[in-house]
C-alpha cells in the first residue's frame, strides 16, 4: 500500500492493527488445518444454498458457487485486508493529505480499532477491492480463530456452525453479484462523504476518529449515533445514514438467509440462532471495560442494524413475496431509505405502489 499520500498511513496502520490484535484461541496443528478446510468448503457449499433460500442469482450469469474469492485469514490479516480497503477508498483524497504527524496519528486511532474489531468478525465480504486483483469477484474473508473461539464459547457443531457462518457472507457475495452496480454506489456515497470531511479543515486533525466511525459502519461496528458524528454536518450525516440502512438491508438479508436454511442442510440451526442470540444480549448487557469497548465499536448499533434489517426482509417478503423484495436489487432507487428500514410498508407504496 502507498504510504506517502492520502489521509492515513495506511501501512502503518495494518503494522498497528497487528501488533495489538488479541491472539486466537490455542489449538493444535492438525485442528487448524481441519478448519481451514472446512472453511473453505463450507463456502462453496453455502453459495449454492444462499442462492436456492434467496433468489439471487449473479447478473453475469456467474456459477453461485464461483461469486466470491474465499480467504480464510487471521486476524492481523483481516485487519491487513480492511485497510486495504479504505486505502482504496480514500485514495482519491490524497490531494487533501494532512502532515505526515497527522497522517501516523490517524494511523494509530483507525489501526487500533481495527485491531479491536478483529476479534470481533467472523467473516466480510469486501466487494471493494476486486478490481485492484484484476478479478470481477469480491473477496469473501473468513476469519479462522474467532469462528473456532464462537463455536467453542457457545458449544455448537462446529460443521454446521462453519456453515452457517459462510451462508451469511455468502448471501452478501450474491447480494453483490446480483447487484452489479452496488458496489459502486457504496463507494462513490463513501467517495462523497469522506471528500466532503477532507474538506471541512475543522476537521481533517479527526480525520483517524471520522475514519475510525466509518471502519465501524463497513466492517462490523457502527457509531452510536454520538461523539465524533455529532461534528458531521446536516448533509454529511445524511449520506451517512443513508449508508446505513443500505448496511442494514445487507445484514438483515444475510441473517435472514442463514437462518432459513433450514436443519436439512444445518441440523442444528435452531440451537446455533439461539445460542447466538443469547450470547449478543449478554454481551450487550455488560458493564465495565466491556461497556466501553462495546461503546467504542458501536457493536449494540450493530446488533440493532442486524435486527432491523431482518425485520424490514421479513416484513417486505411477507407484504409482496420474495419477487417483491428483490426488487430491492434491480437499482440504485430501490434501496430502502433510513426512515423506510423501521417503516417496511412504506418501502412497499413507494417501489411497489
Amino acid at each position: 500500500m502507498e504510504t506517502t499520500e492520502g489521509l492515513v498511513d495506511w501501512e502503518l496502520a495494518t503494522r498497528i492493527a497487528g501488533r495489538l490484535a488479541a491472539p486466537g484461541p490455542v489449538a493444535d496443528r492438525a485442528e487448524l488445518t481441519a478448519l481451514v478446510d472446512e472453511l473453505r468448503d463450507a463456502a462453496g457449499r453455502a453459495a449454492v444454498h444462499a442462492s436456492a433460500i434467496t433468489g439471487l442469482a449473479a447478473a453475469d450469469g456467474t456459477p453461485p458457487e464461483q461469486v466470491s474469492t474465499v480467504l480464510v485469514v487471521d486476524r492481523p490479516r483481516w485487519a491487513q485486508a480492511n485497510a486495504e480497503v479504505f486505502a482504496a477508498m480514500t485514495g482519491p483524497l490524497a490531494g487533501a493529505a494532512p502532515s505526515a504527524t497527522a497522517r501516523a496519528g490517524a494511523a494509530v486511532q483507525v489501526g487500533g480499532v481495527l485491531a479491536l474489531l478483529s476479534g470481533k468478525v467472523l467473516g466480510q465480504f469486501d466487494p471493494f477491492t476486486s478490481d485492484a486483483r484484476g478479478s470481477s469477484r469480491g473477496r469473501l474473508l473468513l476469519v479462522a480463530p474467532n469462528v473456532l473461539h464462537h463455536e467453542r464459547r457457545l458449544k455448537v457443531d462446529p460443521s454446521d456452525f462453519r456453515l452457517w457462518v459462510a451462508l451469511h457472507e455468502q448471501t452478501h457475495a450474491l447480494q453483490f453479484a446480483a447487484a452489479p452496480w452496488l458496489a459502486d454506489h457504496l463507494r462513490t456515497r463513501a467517495a462523497e462523504l469522506l471528500t466532503d470531511l477532507a474538506a471541512d479543515k475543522a476537521l481533517v486533525p479527526r480525520v483517524g476518529e471520522l475514519l475510525g466511525a466509518v471502519a465501524r459502519a463497513v466492517t462490523g461496528g457502527a457509531d452510536d449515533g454520538v461523539g465524533v458524528l455529532d461534528l458531521l454536518s446536516t448533509r454529511q450525516r445524511e449520506v451517512f445514514e443513508e449508508v446505513g440502512a443500505v448496511m442494514a438491508l445487507l445484514e438483515g438479508h444475510a441473517d435472514v438467509a442463514m437462518d432459513e436454511v433450514g436443519p436439512r442442510v444445518v441440523p442444528s440451526v435452531r440451537k446455533i440462532r439461539k445460542a447466538f442470540e443469547a450470547r449478543r444480549d449478554e454481551a450487550a448487557r455488560s458493564r465495565g471495560v466491556d461497556r466501553v469497548l462495546r461503546r467504542l465499536l458501536g457493536l449494540d448499533t450493530k446488533l440493532a442494524q442486524y435486527r432491523d434489517g431482518a425485520a424490514f426482509v421479513r416484513a417486505v417478503r411477507k407484504e409482496v413475496g420474495l419477487d417483491g423484495l428483490n426488487a430491492v436489487w434491480t437499482s440504485a432507487d430501490h434501496l430502502p431509505l433510513p426512515q423506510e428500514i423501521v417503516d417496511p410498508r412504506a418501502w412497499v407504496r413507494r417501489v411497489h405502489g
